[in-house]
């Protein structure tokens, strides 16, 4: 029987290169080096990294240095120390462009392998706010639902959204297969625009729970105005992200 073969494994010995006479800090030149290993793939998530003493070694570096540049991945998200494992990547940053896409489609485009958990599936009235943006009383009905979304088995988003009660009435199998604008799309809903505010607050403890986050830890938020080809509003969404985990990526275009 022939041995099985291994795939090629990343090697710091010939990934990573350092320049003495740059004015870039030696620790920030590997670590970035590393980043960047990390967020293209080459080093994918589980994957282990050779340990302090081995790194500094093959590097021709000091051992403070590459703890150094170890504990500033460690302090993005990128990496965990685990005792009797070594450091061992844990999740790729998730960068999301602004377009009128769902979450979940995103998540799914990068492989990032999302799955949803359905925290509340409702018919309700709605409270003050979400009626105002709806364009509807306290007293209609809305289709009132809370979801949590994860990425590569890591919490990285709860979302909350209000629709009008007719528009779909979805299972929570259909919300944990499927993106919610999937399903109003499936429904003859056509998305044309909306309208989005991105802000930043800290986590309240009940969303650092769910998020597997630090009380009081950053989170991004993002609130949404979506309008049908009509011009119709279909949905009210408000979202926290965790900004550990994840990004906005904006294209600026200068006038022309």
């Amino acid at each position: 029987m022939r041995p099985r073969s291994r795939e090629p494994q990343w090697d710091p010995a010939r990934q990573i290169s350092v320049d003495h006479r740059s004015p870039v800090p030696l620790y920030f030149q590997v670590a970035s080096q590393i980043e960047e290993a990390i967020t293209s793939g080459a080093l994918p998530v589980g994957a282990r990294l050779d340990n302090e003493i081995e790194l500094a070694g093959n590097l021709g570096l000091s051992r403070p240095t590459i703890r150094q540049a170890i504990g500033s991945l460690v302090d993005k998200g990128l990496v965990v120390r685990k005792r009797g494992a070594g450091t061992q990547v844990v999740f790729n940053h998730v960068k999301r462009s602004l377009e009128l896409s769902s979450l979940h489609d995103d998540l799914t485009g990068i492989e990032a392998h999302p799955t949803t958990r359905v925290l509340v599936n409702e018919i309700c009235h709605p409270p003050e706010k979400a009626a105002r943006a709806l364009g509807l009383s306290e007293q209609d009905e809305v289709l009132h639902l809370e979801r949590l979304r994860s990425a590569r088995g890591e919490p990285i988003a709860r979302m909350r959204n209000y629709l009008p009660a007719a528009l779909i009435k979805p299972s929570d199998e259909e919300l944990t297969e499927r993106g919610l604008y999937q399903l109003l799309r499936a429904a003859g809903v056509h998305l044309h625009a909306a309208q989005q505010t991105i802000g930043a607050r800290t986590a309240t403890d009940e969303e650092a729970d769910l998020l597997d986050e630090p009380p009081g830890a950053a989170l991004l938020t993002a609130q949404r105005v979506t309008h049908d080809h009509t011009g119709t509003i279909v949905e009210y969404g408000t979202h926290v992200y965790r900004a550990s985990r994840y990004t906005f990526d904006l294209t600026l275009r200068g006038n022309t």
